[in-house]
C-alpha cells in the first residue's frame, strides 16, 4: 500500500534491550498466525521486499536492494510503534509455519480522529488465497477491540485494484483520491491514490470462523 508520511506521528522509538520485551500471543486466522516481526525475520523481508512483482505498486515501483532492506526498512519494521496491536506483524501459514508477509497497523496524524494506517505486503505465493483480507481483517478487529481508535485508514495507488478490492471486502469504502507530488514514476501514478476508511461507528465484528486445514498448536512463550 501507498504510504502518506506526512500524516505520521513521531518517528517510532527503539525497541526495548533484551529481556526486556513482552512476550506477545499470536493473533491466529483460519490460515494464519499473526506475530510481531522478529529479527530473525530478515531474511525473508529482503526476499519479500526485493520481489519487483510484490513492490510493483509500491516505493519506488522496484525492487529494494538487500543492504536497504537490512539498514532501513527491518529497523522500522522492528520499531515500536505503540501499544499493541499497533506495529508490523509477520505473517505465517499455520500448515507449513512458512513466512507469508507482514501486516501493519500505524498511528497516524488527523484534524479530528484518533486513526490508524493499515498496510500488508505478501508474497507472491500468497496472492489470490484471500489472506490478505485474512490478515487484515483481523488486525482492524484488533484495533478496534483492542484500542480507543476511531477509525481504520487505508491507502494506495489508483492502479493498484488487488488492494482496493481487499479494502472493500474488509468494509472500508472510498474517501477521496488524491495527486501526491512525492510520487516515484511508477506506471499510474500519475492517476493518483486513494484513501479508504472505517469508522468504529460502522464496524462490525467478524463472525467465528472454522479453523483450516488443522486445530492451531497450543501456544506458549518460547524459552530464553
Amino acid at each position: 500500500m501507498a504510504i502518506d508520511l506526512r500524516r505520521r506521528l513521531g518517528p517510532p522509538r527503539a525497541v526495548p534491550g533484551p529481556g526486556r520485551q513482552p512476550v506477545v500471543p499470536p493473533l491466529v486466522t483460519p490460515r494464519l498466525r499473526l506475530r510481531p516481526i522478529r529479527a530473525t525475520d530478515g531474511d525473508a523481508v529482503v526476499a519479500l521486499h526485493g520481489d519487483p512483482e510484490v513492490m510493483r505498486h509500491l516505493g519506488t515501483g522496484r525492487p529494494v536492494p538487500p543492504a536497504r532492506v537490512r539498514d532501513r526498512d527491518l529497523p522500522r519494521l522492528l520499531a515500536h510503534h505503540g501499544p499493541l496491536p499497533l506495529g508490523y506483524w509477520a505473517a505465517e501459514d499455520r500448515a507449513t509455519d512458512a513466512f507469508v508477509g507482514w501486516f501493519e497497523l500505524r498511528p497516524m496524524v488527523t484534524e479530528s480522529v484518533a486513526a490508524v494506517e493499515l498496510g500488508y505486503r505478501l508474497r507472491r505465493a500468497a496472492w489470490g488465497r484471500g489472506l490478505a483480507t485474512e490478515g487484515a481483517r483481523a488486525l482492524v478487529d484488533a484495533a478496534f477491540t483492542g484500542t480507543d481508535v476511531d477509525e481504520v485508514v487505508a491507502t494506495t495507488l489508483v492502479v493498484n485494484t488487488g488492494s482496493r478490492r481487499v479494502m472493500e471486502k474488509l468494509g472500508l469504502t472510498w474517501r477521496r483520491t488524491y495527486l501526491d507530488d512525492r510520487t516515484a514514476p511508477i506506471t499510474g501514478a500519475e492517476l493518483g491514490e486513494v484513501e479508504y476508511a472505517l469508522a468504529r461507528v460502522d464496524w462490525r465484528p467478524r463472525r467465528p470462523e472454522a479453523f483450516h486445514r488443522r486445530q492451531p498448536r497450543r501456544w506458549a512463550p518460547r524459552r530464553a
